[in-house]
């Protein structure tokens, strides 16, 4: 990748989130509706962010790493390959607020069955795959890529602060304060993401 860049064939560039934090303290999560433990990463500077980079260049794909996206291949790969900018967001904690995903990300994608701690490694991976199949960067167009997942139902949507972003809602039950309630709203939205996503996962309970 480093040749490649000093070619001229690949620009990586990193945007720190911080650059559009809530506050002079640099906050860029909050603790999710409905409880639980883990951090959620807010609307408000990813929206903000994505827009500020927006308003410099086109994107032909928001790409959200997640360990409930698309399984990395190959195929992917060369597709992405024919893009000319993307634009790659890398999650912490316990994801970023669903309405980013829901209004901003145009493809969510994962690098395997494992959690990391942050999206950066799945962010080098993908720019790795990708970049390697670019013209001139080698002579051998061959990538190994990765794919599965990290267990056998994926996690359901988390919010965080505001309650209302821009009209974009939190469903009501995260705000009852009835825990048997959310948890069993939770399960079913994880039984419900996993078969429209991954409906091959419950076959191996």
């Amino acid at each position: 990748m480093k040749r490649a860049q000093e070619k001229g064939l690949l620009e990586v560039h990193v945007h720190h989130l911080r650059q559009w934090a809530v506050n002079e303290y640099g906050q860029v999560d909050d603790y999710q509706y409905g409880g639980g433990a883990g951090m959620v990463m807010m609307c408000e500077p990813l929206a903000k962010a994505i827009e500020a980079l927006s308003a410099d260049r086109q994107y032909d794909e928001i790409i959200y790493l997640t360990p409930d996206g698309e399984t990395l291949n190959q195929k992917i790969s060369n597709t992405l390959s024919l893009k000319q900018t993307l634009l790659l967001i890398c999650g912490h904690y316990k994801g970023i607020d669903e309405r980013i995903r829901e209004h901003f990300v145009t493809r969510e994608i994962s690098i395997g069955d494992y959690v990391l701690s942050g999206g950066e490694l799945a962010a080098a991976v993908l720019v790795d795959s990708i970049g390697r199949l670019l013209p001139g960067v080698l002579n051998d167009e061959t990538s190994a890529l990765f794919d599965s997942f990290q267990d056998n139902l994926l996690a359901p949507p988390v919010y965080t602060r505001p309650e209302d972003f821009r009209g974009w809602k939190v469903p009501a039950i995260l705000m009852s304060g009835d825990h048997k309630k959310i948890e069993e709203w939770r399960h079913e939205q994880s039984l419900q993401r996993t078969q429209e996503r991954r409906p091959d996962l419950p076959d191996q309970l």
